[in-house]
């Protein structure tokens, strides 16, 4: 018998049920890959990580990433959701605010800022670079942005480690009221490398200052509940083209955040924090509820 410390969490979320789900196992050693994909099958959540100890001095800890059918090199909930629970474990402490992980994207460094239930967690993501920008009668996106009224910025792809299509819709009501043709989402994801289409638009509401709707089309087909490494893409796409929310804070050293409501429309409520620092790094994150607390017998 193994017995490990096991976690489920809600990342992005100020209350359980709000966020994306996330299981964590706090001591991997021993467990091999075929071991880690079948728990992460077994979870049946978007994502279960696996800590071990780290190879490099610079880290604090070492991260694997698997969704229920393949290994994953970064994601944005399970980097946040898994800082958290390596912090009320005791394993690592934060040095100067930061903790660093260990992971297939390298060493990436995690903000921590308070205690307890105000506490946010945001990771720096892999620097995401635009591929393509497009017109909405592109072939390749008409059918998957058709009945969508249209924002002031063009479609664009960046990739950010996953490739995403970007479109801006003329406001709060219309991006809410969306309906994915997921056929048309689907092709679009297999016929261009992508994750699929995730749409945002600008919100006059005083808490976020955009709403995002993230549908993944392949190898499954769904809404994403919260996506920090969608919206850390999309943050790199609107800071390259100087459209970051005006509403920001404007006190210098706040300067570049911004947050985003994300889930509603498949019973979430996830708040998003963006924040794009002085050199052009994006930090994606936000609070965490651990939900269930145990061990795992595999």
């Amino acid at each position: 018998m193994a017995l490990r410390p096991y976690l489920q969490l809600d990342v992005f979320a100020d209350r359980p049920g709000a966020g994306n789900p996330l299981a964590v196992v706090l001591d991997a050693q021993g467990l091999d890959d075929d071991a880690m994909q079948a728990i992460a099958r077994w979870t049946r959540l978007p994502e279960t990580t696996f800590v071990l100890p780290a190879t490099t001095p610079d880290a604090d800890y070492r991260l694997r990433i698997f969704s229920p059918r393949h290994e994953v090199p970064f994601a944005g909930h399970p980097s946040v959701g898994t800082a958290h629970a390596v912090l009320e474990a005791g394993l690592a402490a934060p040095r100067d605010g930061l903790l660093v992980q260990e992971g297939a994207a390298g060493n990436l460094p995690l903000r921590v800022e308070g205690r307890g239930s105000t506490r946010t967690i945001a990771v720096r993501t892999p620097r995401a670079r635009q591929v393509e920008i497009a017109d909405a009668s592109d072939p390749r996106l008409r059918d998957a942005l058709a009945g969508l009224p249209q924002g002031a910025l063009p479609p664009a792809l960046m990739d950010g480690g996953r490739r995403w299509w970007l479109a801006e819709l003329r406001d709060e009501a219309a991006l809410r009221a969306a309906q994915p043709d997921w056929e048309a989402i689907g092709q679009l994801a297999e016929t261009t490398a992508s994750m699929g289409l995730c749409v945002f638009a600008r919100s006059d509401d005083p808490v976020y200052y955009l709403a995002v709707r993230a549908f993944v089309g392949a190898p499954a087909q769904f809404e994403d509940a919260a996506s920090g490494a969608a919206n850390a893409t999309l943050a790199a796409w609107l800071a390259s083209q100087d459209a970051l929310p005006s509403r920001a804070c404007p006190e210098p050293s706040r300067r570049g955040h911004y947050r985003i409501s994300q889930g509603r429309e498949v019973g979430h409520d996830a708040i998003i924090e963006l924040f794009v620092d002085g050199d052009g790094e994006v930090w994606s994150g936000g609070r965490v509820q651990t939900v269930v607390s145990g061990r795992i017998d595999w």
